[in-house]
């Protein structure tokens, strides 16, 4: 298998993108890129580690958890989970993030890029608390590319249409599958 190796040849297997495919990238979290942070209950943060070694990771919470704090920064609270710190590690050592937020129903999705930090703020915490419990941190995130991103990958998925979704029983329960996981890493071990 020949593998595309530079630009170049990358570029030569597709035509330019539109002018309005580049022009649609903007500094600054406009009304329209506000109103869908505050609508998304989901958003996936991409983030890489000083060795390029690449994660991403889901947060959601009710819609609007992510607080626009002003035109270039965003303020992502991060509420109890397996505290891995995969993301939250990686930032630290590389600051630079994707940020894919998602709205159910809608098949575009916002894309914000941007350079991250953490901070346990405790007025930042409390005012991004919810149901009496403030955020454990804070992802602070200064905004540098904001764009709509075509609709195209969900629409070919279907993923908004439950008609299409598998049967969840066609899959094993997350417990039985953490647990051959173990397994398997155990023996990959031994």
């Amino acid at each position: 298998m020949k593998f595309i190796e530079t630009l170049d040849e990358l570029r030569s297997l597709y035509t330019a993108p539109s002018t309005n495919a580049v022009r649609k990238q903007i500094p600054a979290i406009d009304p329209h890129a506000a109103r869908f942070i505050a609508r998304a209950p989901l958003v996936a943060i991409g983030s890489q580690d000083d060795e390029g070694n690449a994660d991403v990771t889901p947060k959601g919470d009710a819609p609007g958890f992510v607080q626009v704090l002003d035109e270039t920064t965003l303020a992502i609270p991060d509420r109890p989970g397996n505290n891995r710190l995969d993301t939250f590690s990686n930032v630290i050592r590389n600051p630079s993030v994707g940020l894919l937020f998602m709205i159910p129903g809608m098949n575009e999705t916002l894309r914000v890029n941007g350079r991250a930090r953490i901070t346990a703020d405790a007025t930042l915490c409390e005012k991004l608390a919810v149901n009496g419990r403030p955020a454990k941190t804070v992802m602070i995130v200064q905004v540098r590319e904001v764009f709509l991103h075509c609709a195209k990958a969900y629409m070919r998925s279907d993923l908004w249409k439950p008609e299409t979704w598998p049967d969840r029983s066609e899959m094993p329960s997350l417990i039985e599958m953490i647990k051959d996981q173990l397994s398997f890493a155990e023996a990959r071990e031994g």
